[in-house]
């Protein structure tokens, strides 16, 4: 057994693990350290969590102007795939 920070096990893939979602000596915790802690195991079912963690950073949108940007683009997105539809039933 050994370990490692999110930071060092970035772009690696672990057979199985045990993580352990603490408030870092850093400060807060972030979704970026929730979800590179979680996503280095195979899946569900090959991750055990070492204790419970506060779900706020991944249950709450990190900053409202993103939020708001995010639907923004969502929208734009939208728009755009109409546009295009639009465009392809026109050339056929």
């Amino acid at each position: 057994a050994y370990a490692f920070t999110n930071y060092r096990s970035q772009g690696q893939t672990i057979s199985n693990t045990t993580v352990d979602i603490a408030q870092p000596p850093s400060g807060e915790l972030t979704p970026f350290n929730v979800y590179v802690t979680l996503s280095r195991g195979h899946g569900r079912e090959n991750t055990r969590l070492l204790r419970d963690f506060d779900e706020k950073p991944v249950t709450t949108h990190p900053n409202e102007y993103l939020r708001l940007e995010d639907r923004r683009l969502l929208e734009l997105d939208e728009v755009t795939e109409r546009w295009w539809e639009q465009r392809r039933k026109l050339i056929l």
